[in-house]
C-alpha cells in the first residue's frame, strides 16, 4: 500500500509541476445569487498546490447535514466540515489537487418530508423558488464557480467529477440519470443499498421516480438517455455491515415506494445491493461495484484511497 501510494504522489506531483500552482488552501463561501439561477449559498474549497494555466477538473459532492433544521447555519456547518476537514470529498480534492464544490442546500424542519439532500420525489415537486429543481440550481453554481476560478487561471473542464456517501450518494445517483452528459466519473457508497434503476417498471409494477425512468419524461421534459449514462465511469461500494436504511423511514420514501422497494428488490440493505447490481448489468451499466468486509456505515482511509485512485485514472 505504501509503494501505491509513493507512486501516485510522484505522478500527481510531476503533473502540477509544468504548471503553476496555488500556495495554499482557500475555502471560500459563494452568496446565493437569484438572478443566476442559484437560491443558496455554496462553498469552494481550493486545495493549496492546484494548478493554474492547466485545465483540470472540478470535484462536486452534495452536502448532507444528517438531519433537519429550519436553521440554515446547521447546514452551512456541516457543509463547511464536509468541505474542510477529512470527509471522502476533501479527501480527493486535497490530493488530486482539484477545486471541490459543496452546496449548502437547506434540509428545512418545516418540510420534513422533503429531502433535499437526497433529491427525493418531494423536491422534484416543489415550487418555492429556494428549493425548485435543486439539480438545475447546483449546475449554475457549477457554472459560477468555473467563472470564479477562471479569474484564479484556474481551467475547469467542460464535465465534473462528482462524489458522495448516504444521502449525497444517493443524491449523486439521481443526478446522474437526470444529467449524464455533465459528468466526467462519479463515485458513491452508504445508500441504504438502494439505485434508481434504469427501467419502468420491476415485476409489471410501475417505477416511477425516485425508483425508476417510468415518469422520468414527464418530471424533466426529456426521455432518460441510457447510452450516454453507461459511458459514465463509476464507482460504487458498501460496507457489508451497513444496515443504515433510510428506506424505511418517511422523509426518504413513501408507503407505497417503500413497499415496492422491500417486496421486488430487498428488504435489506446488502440483499438490496445485489439486486440493483444485476439490475443494472442486465441493462448493461457497468460500474465497478466494490463491496467491503468489516465496515458499516462509514469508510476507511483504505477505502477513501481506492476512491482517489479511481479519479486520479480518470484525469490521465
Amino acid at each position: 500500500m505504501m509503494r501505491s501510494i509513493s507512486i501516485l504522489f510522484f505522478t500527481i506531483s510531476h503533473l502540477i509541476s509544468v504548471a503553476q500552482i496555488i500556495e495554499k488552501d482557500n475555502l471560500i463561501i459563494v452568496e446565493k445569487n437569484p438572478k443566476k439561477g442559484f437560491y443558496s449559498d455554496y462553498i469552494l474549497f481550493i486545495p493549496k498546490e492546484t494548478p493554474q494555466n492547466k485545465e483540470i477538473f472540478l470535484l462536486v459532492e452534495p452536502n448532507n447535514t444528517g438531519k433537519t433544521s429550519d436553521s440554515i447555519e446547521v447546514h452551512k456547518k456541516h457543509a463547511v466540515s464536509l468541505a474542510s476537514v477529512s470527509s471522502v470529498g476533501n479527501n480527493i480534492s486535497t490530493m488530486l489537487k482539484i477545486p471541490l464544490l459543496v452546496p449548502i442546500f437547506p434540509r428545512p424542519a418545516s418540510k420534513e418530508l422533503t429531502y433535499t439532500h437526497a433529491l427525493d420525489r418531494d423536491v422534484m415537486l416543489e415550487e418555492t423558488p429556494e428549493l425548485k429543481r435543486l439539480d438545475l440550481q447546483l449546475l449554475e453554481m457549477i457554472n459560477d464557480a468555473k467563472s470564479r476560478l477562471n479569474t484564479l487561471k484556474i481551467t475547469i473542464a467542460p464535465k465534473f467529477f462528482m462524489n458522495g456517501f448516504s444521502a449525497s450518494a444517493t443524491f449523486t445517483n439521481r443526478f446522474s440519470f437526470i444529467h449524464p452528459d455533465k459528468i466526467k466519473a462519479l463515485a458513491m457508497g452508504g445508500f441504504n443499498g438502494e439505485l434508481l434503476l434504469p427501467q419502468k417498471e420491476i415485476n409489471e409494477i410501475k417505477l416511477d421516480y425516485p425508483i425508476g425512468i417510468n415518469d422520468f419524461t414527464q418530471l424533466f421534459n426529456r426521455e432518460f438517455d441510457l447510452e450516454v449514462y453507461k459511458a459514465i465511469p463509476q464507482f460504487i461500494y458498501m460496507g457489508k455491515l451497513d444496515e443504515n436504511d433510510a428506506v424505511q423511514f418517511d422523509d426518504a420514501y413513501s408507503n407505497s415506494e417503500r413497499q415496492i422497494i422491500n417486496e421486488n428488490i430487498g428488504e435489506h440493505v446488502y440483499e438490496r445491493y445485489l439486486e440493483c447490481q444485476r439490475i443494472y448489468h442486465k441493462n448493461n451499466i457497468s460500474p465497478i461495484f466494490k463491496s467491503y468486509e468489516n465496515i458499516g456505515h462509514w469508510t476507511t482511509s483504505d477505502v477513501n484511497f481506492e476512491v482517489i485512485k479511481f479519479f486520479f485514472k480518470q484525469m490521465q
